[in-house]
Formats: structure tokens, sequence, C-alpha cells
């Protein structure tokens, strides 16, 4: 198990999770979302490629409508 923070709350997912699978755990849409990892925000085609890793910090902005 790994120890990551998401939106400032710490939470234990498996080791070598991808954001792809995260977000998939929270049920949020990849496409609208944006994640920023460990202070760099992340391009959506690195989803599934980048592994979580111990003391990774995960801030996932989602995107609303309105008018």
């Amino acid at each position: 198990m790994a120890k990551i923070q998401i939106n400032g709350k710490k939470v234990a997912i498996k080791q070598n999770f991808s954001i792809l699978e995260m977000l998939r755990k929270y049920k949020l849409n990849k496409k609208k979302v944006a994640v920023e990892l460990n202070g760099k925000i992340l391009p959506q085609n690195q989803y599934s490629k980048k592994k979580l890793k111990n003391n990774d910090k995960i801030e996932i902005v989602q995107f609303i409508g309105g008018g």
C-alpha cells in the first residue's frame, strides 16, 4: 500500500495505481477534471501512464458548467 494525499485528505492506495485508475475509483470523468501531481499540472495523456507512489500529493479540480 502507498499513502498519498488527495485534495488535502490522506488515503491509502494499491502500489502502482495510475492516475486514471484513481479517477475511476472516485467516479471522476477524466475529461472534466484537471490533476496536479506534486505541484505540477499533469497532461491528460499521462493519466494512464503515471503511477502513484508513497507521499504523492494530488489536487483534483472538477469543471462544472453553469450559466
